[in-house]
């Protein structure tokens, strides 16, 4: 019987990265055969992109480090050794960028048809993606 897994919140951080856990999650569900059916289509696209490009790497580098058995924390050090150094401003610019995604920009008609979809009535206090995912996985806001 295949089980089919949510990775963690893109709350969830390491070393102030929200998402990155999240990321090395999917990989390795993936990797296993147990990420669920809803997330395969998009693995390396979408934030699963955004993270890589800041941190300057290829998405199937990093994945084929962790997939490799590198922990969360090594493959961010991979990341860190292969990629690119960015300025504290960067970094606080990307993490707002990325944590507020679909909340009054470009996205956030993409947002509202998706939280229209959602079959729960939890959806009222979703602004942005990462609300989206938790809500749209299970989890509540807090």
């Amino acid at each position: 019987m295949s089980t089919e897994s949510y990775p963690s919140s893109p709350r969830v951080e390491l070393d102030g990265l929200p998402y990155f856990p999240r990321l090395c999650e999917k990989a390795r569900l993936h990797g296993a055969g147990e990420l669920h059916r809803e997330l395969i289509d998009n693995l390396g696209k979408g934030m699963d992109l955004w993270m890589c490009q800041f941190l300057g790497v290829e998405y199937e580098a990093l994945k084929a480090e962790i997939l490799n058995g590198a922990s969360n924390e090594q493959a961010l050090q991979f990341a860190k050794e292969n990629g690119v150094s960015r300025p504290d401003y960067e970094r606080d610019w990307f993490l707002a960028y990325l944590q507020k995604r679909g909340f009054r920009d470009n996205l956030s008609e993409k947002l509202q048809m998706r939280v229209a979809e959602l079959e729960t009535e939890a959806k009222d206090g979703i602004k942005t993606f990462f609300d989206y995912i938790d809500v749209d996985e299970g989890r509540t806001l807090d």
